[in-house]
């Protein structure tokens, strides 16, 4: 049995649970939370880039650190969580914590199957170590919003769908 994860209505309530993989192949909605971590003085994007064994859109690049969320999870939780699996950012309680950034919605598709997921998005401020997941994350380095922004005018430069849909509001 594949991992339960939950499954959302088209107006983004939480309805149930599925296994993760039922939700992919049938485009089921579920959600994801993801953390768009920017140095402390604000002037840099922590981008990396997937590995090539991900499940959903390996090999491409994201802003975001994150995942689908579980069954009852608060999509902020599900934020901080993703943070330290992916990155290796484990935050204490004094802490600062990801704030609400964006949230958006994403109805398309990927390997010929149609996905649809509402996405929550936060910012984190952070100067300190990451440590990439190796099964999840190849490679990871800072860029500018303008650098960032160049790179996602190039189409054919393989970046996760769903986080396209937040771009806007994500960079300056």
């Amino acid at each position: 049995m594949s991992e339960m994860i939950a499954v959302y209505d088209a107006a983004g309530r939480e309805i149930g649970a599925e296994e993760r993989a039922v939700v992919y192949a049938e485009g089921i909605w579920h959600a994801s939370a993801g953390v768009l971590v920017r140095s402390r003085d604000g002037s840099k994007v922590y981008v990396h880039k997937r590995t090539d064994t991900k499940a959903v859109f390996a090999g491409m690049h994201d802003c975001l650190a994150g995942g689908v969320l579980a069954p009852g999870e608060d999509p902020a939780e599900a934020a901080i969580r993703e943070l330290a699996e992916e990155l290796g950012i484990e935050l204490g309680p004094h802490d600062d914590h990801p704030l609400p950034l964006a949230a958006a919605s994403w109805n398309g598709v990927w390997a010929g199957r149609p996905m649809r997921c509402h996405l929550f998005a936060y910012e984190l401020r952070y100067d300190g170590p990451i440590r990439h997941q190796p099964e999840e994350i190849v490679d990871g380095w800072w860029w500018t919003d303008e650098e960032l922004r160049s790179h996602l005018e190039n189409p054919n430069w393989p970046f996760v769908p769903d986080t396209r849909t937040l771009i806007p509001d994500l960079l300056r």
